[in-house]
């Protein structure tokens, strides 16, 4: 199936790109998202007239996401949970607990920006984060996990 992405997509395609992708791929995620559309005769028409117009809105959502990474990197995060006494957590902290922890700090994160490079939490400590904003920014930030006392 050949489509053409209206936004940039990671390991995919920039704005404007044609790509050919996997039927279920395009009808199943790109298209009912928003992100593609079918690449035929009219509907490649219809986005060299709209260009300027996406372009536009990328660039605005690339500088709101860059401003939201200037933020969160000021932000000091820490997680207390129930700990045994060698420091292993009672459960874990996942993305959940940390998109929780963003949010109430001020900055409205989902808990799909989160990426954990070694999975879930299960130890008291500080661990780097990578918080995915957008397909170009990413923002690792420090979370430190503690004891409850």
């Amino acid at each position: 199936m050949e489509v053409i992405l209206l936004e940039k997509i990671a390991n995919l395609g920039n704005l404007g790109d044609k790509v050919n992708i996997k039927s279920g791929y395009g009808r199943n995620y790109l298209v009912p998202q928003g992100k593609a559309v079918a690449a035929t005769a009219k509907k490649i028409a219809e986005f060299e007239a709209r260009r300027a117009e996406l372009e536009k809105t990328a660039a605005e959502k690339l500088n709101a996401s860059q401003q939201m990474g200037n933020e969160l990197s000021k932000l000091q995060i820490v997680i207390t949970q129930k700990a045994g006494d060698e420091g292993r957590l009672f459960g874990s902290v996942g993305t959940h607990n940390i998109a929780d922890a963003i949010t109430a700090a001020g900055i409205a994160v989902r808990k799909q920006q989160i990426r954990l490079p070694n999975g879930a939490i299960r130890q008291i400590g500080d661990y780097p984060v990578d918080i995915n904003l957008h397909s170009d920014v990413v923002v690792t930030l420090s979370i430190k996990v503690a004891a409850e006392a």
